[in-house]
């Protein structure tokens, strides 16, 4: 989507949307590596996070002509979608008995 039409010349929102796409498998995979059930917390938060980002830079991408009404819905829904499994595995980590279990 970043790679066409106009919003391949934005370097800027074009490169801050594919290192905020970046951030959240980056931090889901240093926060399960880091091996303890806070610190993983911790990273899922911060991978949330950049899901959100991702989903403001859509907004803007769609408010300059960059992409179509049908992508920004179908790349917002996959964003959202994203957003929910790591809010639930939030959740389920919060309220999980295994407290303190070590992943490594």
């Amino acid at each position: 989507m970043t790679s066409k039409g106009d919003f391949a010349k934005d370097f800027g929102l074009k490169d801050q949307i594919q290192r905020a796409s970046i951030s959240i498998i980056s931090n889901i995979a240093e926060g399960f590596d880091r091996g303890g059930d806070k610190e993983f917390i911790q990273f899922l938060s911060v991978a949330k996070g950049s899901a959100g980002e991702v989903n403001a830079q859509l907004y803007a991408a769609i408010d300059l002509g960059y992409i179509t009404r049908a992508e920004f819905e179908k790349a917002s829904k996959l964003v959202n979608d994203i957003r929910q499994l790591i809010g639930g595995l939030i959740m389920y980590l919060k309220g999980s008995t295994l407290k303190g279990y070590k992943f490594k």
